[in-house]
């Protein structure tokens, strides 16, 4: 370090200007741990009293001592959020795909599946549902046929048996996740960590050295870290910590139309431009709702979930 009052040498103020490129694999406070291109992982700090990285972030960081600090994050593709009355929480960045993974059994919620599918859309992620103990015949089949509507929208939506990881499963699996950052999202019991430990042998202890290298003490339901599932690093799952609620705070009530697929396929076709196809007169989303002994293009519980999420985010600005 150079003396008071002396200028430092040129060597120190070129060193002092390399910024390096890094890939925040975890984090936890103000702590991020980031991974170098040539698999090197060092723990970083922002520069400043926010962190603003999140896993996924591609980041641009100078070497402190033995640690360092991150410098820019470079701009994203797309970050996956929520966001309820009090704060916003992050879950990753730069992804291609979100799968939603739930289980025949326990019944999964479809108002959950919903928000997540929302969240998704209005960020351009493109949605993978993946419905696990397809071994269990007639609580899956009572699953797959709730899931109806989905396939229609043309998500994908994967049948699974985690338990029994039968090769067919785990090849169509593979097949979908190859060559892209996938964030996994699952309420309890619906085999998260068993799809994890699956197709990145040795998570649960990888986790583990993430977790004493930031001395957070947390397990990996409790923060968002990152896994690369070839030796090649080109494949990878973000796992993501579990769930209650999944506020959309962030969505306009005006937006969440356009981004519900069987809606939006209909929402053009009204008589006013500003229907909230709630309750207006020519509304073409209200006149392709199934009922009772009518199906419809658009089922009567998707648009009931419609109605509650507007009704929702139009008193969340109030």
């Amino acid at each position: 370090m150079a003396k008071p009052g002396r200028t430092p040498a040129k060597g120190a103020v070129a060193s002092a200007r390399i910024l390096h490129d890094g890939l925040v694999i975890a984090s936890h406070g103000r702590h991020c741990l980031v991974e170098t291109p040539a698999g090197e992982r060092l723990i970083c700090h922002p520069r400043g009293k926010k962190s603003q990285a999140v896993v996924g972030d591609r980041v641009r960081w100078q070497a402190s001592e033995d640690e360092g600090t991150i410098e820019e994050v470079v701009p994203r593709r797309n970050l996956f959020y929520r966001q309820d009355e009090i704060r916003t929480k992050s879950f990753a960045a730069n992804l291609d795909h979100v799968l939603i993974l739930i289980a025949a059994e326990p019944e999964f919620s479809e108002h959950q599946l919903a928000r997540a599918l929302i969240a998704a859309e209005a960020e351009r992620i493109t949605p993978i549902i993946a419905l696990n103990k397809s071994d269990l015949a007639e609580p899956f089949e009572r699953a797959w046929n709730k899931l109806a509507p989905y396939r229609r929208m043309h998500h994908g939506v994967l049948p699974l048996s985690l338990k029994a990881s039968g090769e067919a499963d785990y090849a169509s699996l593979m097949k979908l996740l190859a060559g892209k950052s996938t964030l996994v999202l699952g309420p309890s019991g619906a085999g998260k960590s068993t799809l994890i430990n699956l197709l990145v042998p040795g998570a649960t202890a990888l986790t583990g050295e993430i977790s004493q290298a930031l001395n957070s003490g947390k397990h990996t339901t409790t923060s968002t870290t990152w896994y690369w599932v070839d030796e090649a690093r080109t494949t990878s799952l973000i796992d993501s910590p579990g769930f209650q609620e999944f506020g959309l705070n962030h969505i306009a009530p005006m937006q969440l139309a356009g981004l519900m697929p069987d809606i939006a396929a209909h929402a053009n076709d009204c008589k006013f431009y500003n229907c909230t196809h709630l309750h207006e007169p020519g509304c073409g989303v209200i006149a392709n709702v199934g009922a009772p002994g009518k199906p419809g293009p658009i089922s009567a519980t998707r648009y009931r979930i419609y109605g509650e999420l507007f009704a929702e985010l139009s008193q969340s600005r109030y």
